[in-house]
């Protein structure tokens, strides 16, 4: 059964530098816009930039595995060669990593590897990839 795409909308302090951090760094391609809002393609679903400056950046975090992990984030799951592929990319574009690419949860049923990062105006992202997508919601 196909998974119906999601949807996102957020802040950003810049519609231009959203344009190219999704657009162009992650590939997304773009949908309607206006003066206030882009949307994005998200790996099949639909992201919003909104813009709104005082409303952007990560704040919180929680321990996960020895690893800080912002509390508001969002992302996606890929398979493992698109993720290891999508680090490659990003440390080449010299993307300043959260929590840079690694193995988390190492030999347990939940193991994944797994990057954050954070957008231009300070939105958390993380992607990450099971050795075994039927281990997604394992416990």
């Amino acid at each position: 059964m196909a998974l119906p795409p999601f949807h996102l909308a957020f802040p950003v302090h810049d519609l231009a530098a959203a344009r190219r951090f999704y657009g162009e760094l992650l590939g997304c391609p773009e949908g309607r816009s206006s003066d206030e809002w882009v949307d994005f393609d998200f790996y099949g679903h639909q992201i919003v930039a909104h813009l709104a400056p005082d409303e952007i950046g990560h704040r919180n975090t929680n321990a996960v595995d020895g690893d800080a992990v912002p509390v508001r984030h969002f992302g996606v799951v890929l398979e493992l060669g698109a993720w290891r592929a999508l680090a490659a990319k990003l440390e080449a574009a010299g993307i300043r990593f959260i929590v840079a690419p690694h193995v988390r949860f190492e030999g347990q049923v939940g193991e994944q590897s797994t990057m954050f990062f954070l957008d231009p105006s300070g939105n958390a992202l993380e992607f990450k990839a099971f050795r075994d997508p039927s281990r997604l919601f394992a416990k």
